[in-house]
């Protein structure tokens, strides 16, 4: 992100995203490259709408017998607090992160997830 002071831009880190690795399902991966590309986003932006939903879900259905055998190591950003209440949802939940995030991928809303280029914001 840009930062405008006094008049110039500065770029600098944008300090509310953290990183974060996790794994997950290979073509579920896939996919959402493939529609990130489509809809001019990130991935990561596309979990974090699908992971927005799943904050206001009460009960999670979810079946572990049914876990993907093919995921990969997934390294990305995540806004820092979204990222703390999904891990609180998935330990008051009983679930690993990773199954949370792979279920939550059924949430998205492309058109409440942000454009690729959020991170070339200007802030003031």
């Amino acid at each position: 992100m840009w930062k405008l002071v006094n008049g110039k831009l500065q770029q600098t880190s944008d300090t509310d995203r953290v990183k974060f690795r996790t794994n997950i399902s290979k073509e579920i991966l896939n996919d959402l490259n493939k529609l990130a590309e489509e809809n001019d986003t990130h991935t990561n932006y596309l979990l974090e709408s699908g992971l927005l939903h799943v904050l206001k879900l009460d009960v999670i259905a979810f079946n572990k017998d049914l876990r993907p055998k093919d995921r990969v190591q997934y390294k990305t950003t995540y806004d820092k607090e979204l990222l703390e209440e999904i891990k609180k949802k998935a330990k008051d939940h009983n679930i690993f992160i990773n199954d949370l995030i792979e279920h939550s991928v059924q949430f998205i809303n492309i058109e409440e997830s942000k454009s690729r280029n959020y991170r070339y914001r200007i802030e003031k």
